[in-house]
């Protein structure tokens, strides 16, 4: 090399950068619970989580473990579940008990739905599941750690202005890989739908939505791959996790569902994912449980069945 020469170097995008050597996907149901206990026993200064349900005490334990050695633990909790009442009642007194913030979230009608974690500021989980033993050992369910600083920075400021009870900024602060709802889960889950080239995968056992199934049907129609599994048989899996699939280059999970009350009226957190070693391994994962639904997986809702 001629000197003074320097090495030609091939700049990377900040979304190819980001995401390699920073970001894994925990699917099998064993890793789950070990892959959350070691993001909250790693934290050391500030733990930030939402909370649907919880019945794993180990869960609970480590957020008291990580208080007694001094990290701030803060969460916020929906005020509204499902026959959860008491169950959220027992959370919320077991939470402030061992020390934590505990912030219910003060919207009247919407559902704190969004299931995500951040730990000292630099590392981020987004899940399908709630912390719960089902959804530990018997449901298709996917966690997504990442230090990707626009996912971390995204979930922050969501979190302050929820823990707050303030609206989110009208711009788009969250960064581009996060779609929060109901602000804006149906323009970008329409946006990516509308997309695809090829092929359309979804994982949703709560696939309802009129508007979505309609998109649905009309892309169908002009020739794209369409494949849903829904609440049919998957081998002795049961349904939980939501994930969408496109062109099997693009794939989107997290707590949103497609159904009406999941897009217009809860606080939902789904993220994008690019990497293309994150998409096959998630594509593998849908492959394997399409063929144990079969023929069933081609059929969307209100379809008529010879």
């Amino acid at each position: 090399m001629s000197p003074g020469r320097r090495p030609s170097v091939v700049k990377k995008t900040s979304r190819q950068s980001s995401a390699k050597a920073t970001e894994r996907l925990v699917l099998d149901p064993a890793e789950r619970k070990a892959a959350l206990l070691g993001v909250i026993g790693a934290a050391k200064r500030r733990l930030i989580l939402s909370l649907f349900r919880c019945d794993d005490f180990s869960i609970l334990d480590a957020l008291a473990a990580a208080l007694e050695r001094g990290c701030e633990v803060e969460a916020v909790l929906t005020k509204r579940a499902k026959g959860g009442k008491k169950r959220l009642k027992k959370l919320w007194g077991a939470l402030e008990e061992m020390g934590a913030v505990v912030t219910r979230y003060a919207d009247p009608v919407v559902k704190y739905h969004a299931k995500y974690l951040v730990a000292d500021d630099s590392t981020a989980i987004i899940t399908t599941l709630n912390p719960t033993r089902k959804c530990f050992t018997r449901t298709w369910d996917v966690v997504l750690i990442t230090q990707d600083s626009s996912v971390v920075k995204g979930l922050l400021t969501l979190y302050k202005a929820d823990a707050a009870g303030v609206p989110l900024p009208s711009r788009r602060p969250l960064g581009r890989r996060l779609i929060v709802g109901p602000e804006r889960s149906r323009p970008e889950i329409r946006a990516l739908i509308a997309s695809a080239k090829h092929s359309i995968r979804i994982l949703d056992h709560k696939l309802s939505d009129p508007d979505v199934v309609g998109l649905l049907r009309e892309r169908r129609a002009e020739g794209i791959t369409v494949s849903v599994l829904g609440k049919q048989p998957m081998g002795g899996v049961l349904p939980h996790g939501k994930m969408m699939i496109i062109d099997e280059a693009r794939a989107v999970l997290g707590s949103t569902a497609l159904s009406t009350l999941s897009l217009d009226f809860r606080r939902e957190v789904s993220v994008v994912i690019h990497e293309p070693a994150l998409v096959k391994q998630l594509n593998m994962s849908y492959q394997q449980l399409s063929a144990k639904a079969g023929a069933a997986a081609t059929h969307l809702p209100g379809d008529r069945i010879a």
